[in-house]
């Protein structure tokens, strides 16, 4: 029965595709190396283990939303579900390399995202937990079916370079926000009564009211 072992070696965005989309490059190898191996069934659960960095006083201030202060990290410091991830490995032999198709998004509504973004460099310590089916020939040429053991996984410190440059790519000098029809109607009024030409011109003219506001508060 095939027993299989995960590495990952390496991360690379896709360049060309429908919205961001990451390919980690896991490296399967079969204890047996002269079995042959059918097709794999690949599933996978994408954690990030976010304890496992260090964080600088910039990164601190930007976890705020997702972690509180730094003084209570020890107990809201806790790892993250990332994503879910699928690939069919076609057959081989001993070991091959295949890529581990990873969908992003840069919705800030979502907690990874945040995460990701208020990071300024380094990486991100991720775990995959393998799961899956096996299919491979027995000794008669008949096709066998084995699951892989939840047990089987591996690490790996992606570069907060590589998403960064990724959603560069995909969205330049932009951010993606996700909010209720009934804000994004009323912003819409107030653009259009206000013959305001841009979105973002839209969102800077309330900032100096917000400022102005934060300052009479700190006034009281």
């Amino acid at each position: 029965m095939p027993d299989l072992d995960y590495l990952v070696e390496g991360a690379e965005a896709v360049p060309f595709s429908v919205s961001p989309l990451l390919n980690l490059k896991v490296r399967l190898t079969n204890k047996d190396e002269t079995e042959k191996i059918q097709s794999v069934l690949l599933r996978c659960q994408i954690q990030i283990e976010v304890a496992r960095r260090q964080y600088s006083p910039g990164e601190q201030a930007k976890m705020f939303e997702l972690f509180g202060e730094p003084e209570r990290w020890g107990q809201t410091l806790r790892t993250m579900l990332w994503t879910h991830a699928n690939a069919v490995v076609p057959p081989f032999t001993g070991s091959t390399l295949v890529d581990l198709p990873v969908p992003c998004t840069f919705d800030f509504n979502v907690a990874t995202t945040k995460f990701f973004n208020g990071l300024a460099g380094g990486d991100i310590p991720l775990c995959l937990l393998f799961s899956g089916t096996v299919f491979y020939p027995d000794d008669e040429g008949l096709l066998q079916v084995a699951q892989i053991s939840w047990e089987k996984e591996a690490n790996y410190r992606l570069p907060v370079s590589v998403w960064k440059s990724m959603m560069d790519h995909y969205y330049p000098n932009s951010a993606w926000l996700n909010i209720r029809l009934d804000v994004f109607e009323k912003m819409q009024e107030y653009k259009m009564r206000r013959a305001i030409p841009s979105w973002e011109q839209a969102f800077e003219s309330l900032l100096p009211a917000e400022s102005e506001t934060e300052a009479s508060d700190l006034n009281m």
